[in-house]
């Protein structure tokens, strides 16, 4: 049998905002899936670094290893020691406010008592040399159950309409 999907949470803004954060989450699931449909206001860049952290976690917990691909070509990065998790990018500043970008966040053994590993996935097209996909291998260093998420872009406030839903995982 396959896994259930089933919807914990969503928020779509109605007004613009810093974050958006999932409180309260159960701990009666296998995994987590986050969907993000987000775009921003800042006016400097045509994208941003779109974050995420657990359990209101700001200490330097957070590792990822990176595959990007851009225009420009591919290329990899890789970091440790962050006070966050950066989990692709968010676009803004676009000529066509319209465009938003979609992030999946795979979050695996959640409530369990090890550390946790997550992947997240981002297509940001702004239709110029800014257009970008990332695939991304997380660590986050601490063995508590996750209760609560956040996600935040790195410059400027989402934009009206961004979307985030939360989903928990049973599996077969």
């Amino acid at each position: 049998m396959p896994a259930t999907y089933e919807p914990i949470a969503t928020t779509t803004l109605t007004s613009t905002a810093s974050n958006i954060t999932f409180t309260s989450i159960p701990g009666t699931y296998t995994d987590l899936r986050l969907i993000i449909m987000s775009s921003g206001t800042y006016t400097s860049v045509s994208y941003t670094n779109n974050y995420l952290q657990f359990n209101s976690d700001t200490g330097t917990n957070y590792s990822y290893t990176a595959l990007r691909s851009s225009p420009s070509g591919p290329s990899t990065g890789r970091d440790t020691n962050l006070n966050a998790a950066e989990i692709g990018y968010t676009i803004v500043a676009t000529a066509n406010s319209n465009l938003f970008n979609m992030s999946i966040v795979d979050i695996f053994s959640y409530a369990g008592s090890t550390n946790k590993t997550f992947l997240s996935f981002t297509s940001a097209d702004t239709n110029d040399a800014y257009s970008t996909q990332s695939a991304i291998a997380h660590l986050w260093r601490s063995t508590s159950a996750i209760t609560s998420i956040k996600i935040y872009p790195g410059d400027g406030p989402y934009r009206v309409n961004t979307t985030a839903t939360l989903y928990g995982i049973k599996a077969a």
